[in-house]
């Protein structure tokens, strides 16, 4: 029995095949071969077309059946994961009305900060366990206040997964996870927030129906069936954002346990059966996939916008002369602190762990006479870990204090040196795995679907590639210190 997964990226659309007994991987790919653009409009504005993602989400999957080595026809389940806290609305004719919105627009910083006072700081952090900030809700409520026509229009929002599960079935529907990461879900009632929609001026028949995460979310239509060479009526049987599914697909679903990724965003996501908040949100916690009101499972959510994002700049602007393992490998050969040079990678939208500031990305110290291309790789896999250092002491100032993070061998996570600089500057070893979001997916979609009767059962096989650990040298925190204050003096 076979399993397909779909990952919604930003940078672009993942697919594989997974065969549920062994639970390996037979085939992957991605669509397009080029990293997907973000449209920007305006500064700090950040969006993409749904209807391009579906287009991508089509030719992901024609090019993963004609790899061969599998029968598309035995594909029992679907299952998604997507970039989180886009907005998507769509007519009564589900049709999308405007770009989506996405995770790393900031233009909706300022509602999100009236909606925080007007609710009540205490209140919003007890109940949203966040603040409003600039995530769906206040996104929607940006479009109600600059786009009246448009807002009028719709006839149900929803997040980028929820979307291509509409295409793929017919059907509209949401979870509480969802939800929660949209600043829409009251975790004390359980229950859509009444104050945000009060607050914002938002009908409830806006928001889909809820569906439990791991449950069949409609059946694949006959007519997309014949388009993509698989059988009709299988079930779209789980849906998660992105992180919360990397955090599945490393087997991170109980208290304690703690994931990170290294991709377009940088993140470390923990979990606590505890309804924790940061009092300054600058983390975040969102129902994670098992969640259930009768058990709390609850992600904390570390994000650094500008991670990936940042690498690939720099490989840009260095003409593209060097694929990222010649990039890693000439930064290894460069001296620990790049000779000075400091990188503060935020440029890719408001930072939450930050106060939601835009600090932009930074070059310090650039000496013209010593500092090299590599140089610059290095001092950027360097800023970047230091950003996640910054990020894990406040997640360690709110009890949070992992022993080992998973993480799976890809992206930034595939360069030797920034994981060594990563497991030094933190002091947390790292476990790696071979997995991706899209394998998670597809194993969520086991478990939605009852071919796994337990998401242990799902796992069996789940076993690390290696564990990294830390060597003692301390220098690395000496740079860190060195470049945090040059990061408080940015951010005052």
């Amino acid at each position: 029995m076979l399993l397909l997964g779909i990952d919604l990226g930003t940078s672009s659309i993942k697919v594989s095949v997974v065969d549920a007994q062994s639970q390996s991987c037979l085939r992957s790919t991605q669509y397009p071969e080029t990293e997907t653009p973000i449209q920007a409009p305006q500064p700090g504005w950040a969006e993409q077309s749904p209807d391009m993602w579906w287009e991508h989400v089509k030719q992901a999957i024609k090019k993963l059946n004609a790899l061969g080595g599998f029968d598309p026809k035995e594909i029992a389940a679907i299952g998604i994961a997507y970039q989180m806290h886009g907005l998507v609305m769509v007519d009564k004719s589900q049709e999308s009305l405007r770009p989506s919105i996405i995770w790393c627009d900031s233009r909706a910083v300022a509602i999100g900060e009236k909606a925080f006072s007007t609710i009540g700081e205490e209140r919003c952090l007890s109940r949203l366990l966040n603040s409003p900030g600039n995530f769906t809700a206040s996104k929607l409520a940006w479009v109600k206040n600059n786009e009246p026509a448009i807002y009028e229009r719709a006839s149900k929002i929803m997040l980028p997964g929820d979307f291509i599960s509409m295409k793929l079935t017919g059907e509209i529907n949401t979870s509480i996870p969802a939800l929660s990461e949209g600043i829409f879900w009251d975790f004390e009632m359980d229950e859509i927030s009444a104050d945000v929609l009060s607050c914002y001026g938002f009908s409830s028949e806006l928001v889909p129906v809820l569906q439990p995460v791991f449950s069949s979310h409609g059946e694949l239509k006959e007519n997309i069936a014949r388009e993509l060479g698989l059988r009709a009526g299988i079930p779209v049987s789980y849906k998660a954002g992105d992180q919360p599914n990397n955090a599945l697909s490393l087997n991170v679903l109980e208290p304690g346990e703690v994931a990170a990724t290294a991709g377009t965003s940088g993140v470390i996501y923990g979990v606590s059966d505890q309804l924790a908040y940061d009092p300054q949100s600058r983390v975040n916690s969102f129902a994670h996939v098992n969640y259930t009101p009768q058990q709390k499972r609850i992600g904390i959510l570390l994000c650094i916008n500008g991670t990936g994002i940042m690498n690939r700049w720099v490989k840009s602007m260095t003409g593209d002369k060097y694929g990222y393992a010649q990039m890693n490998s000439l930064a290894a050969a460069v001296n620990a602190g790049s000779d000075g040079l400091r990188v503060l990678p935020f440029g890719n939208g408001a930072e939450r762990m930050l106060g939601n500031v835009l600090p932009g990305a930074s070059f310090q110290r650039l000496d013209l006479n010593m500092h090299s291309e590599p140089h610059l790789f290095r001092a950027v896999q360097e800023g970047l870990v230091y950003s996640f250092r910054y990020g894990l002491d406040i997640l360690r100032s709110n009890g949070m204090n992992p022993k080992v993070i998973r993480a799976g061998k890809a992206n930034l996570f595939l360069s030797d040196l920034f994981t060594k600089i990563f497991v030094n500057t933190t002091g947390v070893p790292v476990e790696l795995f071979n997995c991706d979001g899209s394998v998670g997916a597809a194993l969520g979609a086991g478990i939605g679907a009852g071919i796994f009767k337990t998401p242990k059962q799902a796992f069996s096989n789940f076993r690390p590639l290696q564990l990294v650990e830390p060597d003692g040298n301390k220098e690395n925190e000496v740079f860190y210190q060195d470049w945090k204050q040059l990061l408080l003096r940015e951010i005052k």
